[in-house]
């Protein structure tokens, strides 16, 4: 198998980006001749993208009918955070074991800003935040395993998860949560690490099985 060349790399991060960042809606088509005069790429290059994203979960290929972006509902995703309720607390885990005094130094900061936001009501920096922290957990505790599959679910349900973000009095609800996972994980406790993880993304599910 031969490997990507760069111009196959960049239009996936590219189209990748554009899917995520709702430049192209679920269930829309993407012709194929448009990306390519989109995206200034030939068409051998876009459907090797398409197939790309299709392993992620990201776009689906229909038979005679061209790809797609993947409609994700939200019984899925209450099912994927669920499996990954299993595969961050493993990386919580990891983290307590692994944990350096300037990484969690790092968490500590993070934390602290995430409650500067909620006392702004900053709910997009919060957002952000919450994505830092979730990642710096999982650089810590280099599980690349589990990091890849939390990241390829992650990116299946970033619009449900953007849409929970906006709820009222979400943010103040999951502040304490990540507090409680950071603290675990500083004092190195692998186990309380898990649980904690685990009652956040719990929290999660059943906040988005509530949701409209």
């Amino acid at each position: 198998m031969t490997p990507e060349s760069p111009l196959e790399e960049t239009l996936t991060d590219r189209l990748r980006a554009a899917v995520l960042g709702g430049d192209f809606v679920p269930n829309q088509r993407l012709v194929e001749a448009d990306v390519c005069e989109q995206f200034g790429a030939t068409r051998a290059a876009v459907r090797e993208t398409f197939r790309e994203l299709a392993s992620e979960g990201l776009v689906e290929i229909l038979r005679n009918k061209g790809a797609r972006v993947r409609a994700i509902s939200k019984a899925e995703a209450v099912e994927i955070t669920e499996v990954r309720m299993v595969l961050e607390g493993l990386s919580a885990a990891k983290a307590a074991e692994r944990v350096t005094p300037e990484q969690a130094g790092r968490l500590r900061e993070i934390v602290a800003e995430m409650r500067a936001a909620v006392e702004r009501n900053d709910l997009d920096r919060y957002s952000e935040l919450n994505a830092a922290l979730h990642a710096k957990v999982r650089e810590i505790a280099a599980h690349q395993t589990s990091a890849s599959i939390i990241e390829r679910l992650g990116a299946q349900v970033i619009r449900h998860k953007f849409r929970l973000a906006r709820q009222p009095g979400r943010a103040a609800l999951s502040l304490p949560q990540h507090e409680l996972i950071v603290a675990a994980i500083v004092a190195r406790d692998p186990e309380a690490a898990q649980t904690a993880m685990q009652q956040h993304l719990r929290s999660v599910a059943k906040a988005l099985e509530a949701t409209d």
